[in-house]
């Protein structure tokens, strides 16, 4: 009677223990995860994507660490942070052990996650050579918070933004001038204005496509006007100049500006007739900004990385 005494009593530990356990592991998974919002479940959990050169990480060079929003691991050190170029935060190393490829279901990218949690936090290149590495961790702002080396958080401030992009001949030459201004963000070469969808560069120099060269420049009106690089786009190029630019010649190579706003708009009439008053034959066109095509990364800051200068696009004051 005794020996089932014993053994009931044993069973009822047993089972009290494997419930306060279970109780125990479900508060730990509760306590596990940082809560999301909506726009971050949809590129963390869902495996989205945010619009590049909005996140607050892309143009961020402070020393510290990035870690995994979702559940605080450590995954970048911020020496492994380089500007790619592309819209979201490039690194070319991680911590060991912090980030997990995964093939993507596309079946020609590599995706990366959290080794901890598993959430998404976009997607690894090599061979691009823009490190020694060879390796670019493409990654969401979303997905990462920063913490610098005090250990203290630090809130960052996300500049208001705007982006206009110009077409002034070879997009190397316009590129030039732009990067060099305060207040200019970033600025990216590609092809605007055309009817074929992913244009090559070969393409668009058949005169065939209808496209643009052209830089699209995101920069923070707090530093720099739109007028003030308007002034700078008419004061870099010929704007008189039809369907060329220098010995570059082709409908490629117009004069056009493909404004986002309406003050762009009315700022670029109002320094176009000021150009006529002054003299000047302007053939420049405005046209509402369409879909902007990348050019292939080898345009990218193309004088910075030849380490000259452009070869039809010099400066002129004429305002």
């Amino acid at each position: 009677m005794i020996k089932i005494i014993n053994i009931v009593v044993l069973l009822f530990l047993i089972t009290t223990a494997g419930c306060q356990n279970n109780k125990n592991t479900q508060e730990h998974k509760a306590m596990k995860y940082n809560k999301l919002t909506p726009e971050e479940e949809r590129i963390i959990i869902n495996k989205g994507t945010e619009q590049p050169h909005t996140g607050i990480y892309n143009d961020f060079f402070e020393e510290g660490i990035y870690k995994c929003k979702r559940c605080g691991a450590e995954l970048y050190k911020s020496n492994a942070k380089f500007d790619g170029h592309c819209g979201w935060p490039s690194f070319d190393d991680e911590i060991d052990g912090a980030v997990k490829r995964i093939p993507d279901p596309d079946g020609m990218r590599t995706e990366i996650v959290c080794a901890n949690c598993g959430g998404h936090l976009g997607h690894v290149f090599e061979g691009e050579g823009y490190t020694d590495k060879n390796t670019r961790h493409c990654v969401n702002s979303v997905s990462i918070s920063f913490s610098p080396l005090k250990g203290m958080i630090k809130e960052i401030e996300i500049p208001k933004t705007e982006t206009v992009i110009f077409a002034s001949g070879c997009f190397w030459g316009t590129e030039h001038w732009m990067k060099k201004q305060k207040g200019v963000i970033s600025t990216e070469v590609g092809y605007i204005g055309g009817h074929v969808r992913n244009p090559s560069y070969e393409q668009v120099c058949s005169g065939t496509t209808g496209h643009a060269e052209a830089v699209k420049v995101v920069f923070n009106p707090n530093e720099v006007s739109y007028e003030k690089l308007a002034k700078l786009f008419f004061e870099t190029h010929d704007p008189a100049q039809v369907d060329r630019q220098g010995p570059d010649i082709g409908n490629q190579y117009r004069s056009e500006i493909f404004y986002t706003t309406d003050n762009q708009k009315q700022i670029s009439e109002k320094l176009i007739k000021q150009l006529k008053e002054k003299g000047y034959k302007v053939v420049t066109k405005l046209t509402q900004a369409s879909k902007f095509w990348q050019a292939e990364n080898y345009h990218q800051d193309y004088y910075e990385h030849k380490g000259t200068k452009p070869y039809c696009h010099f400066y002129t004051k004429k305002f």
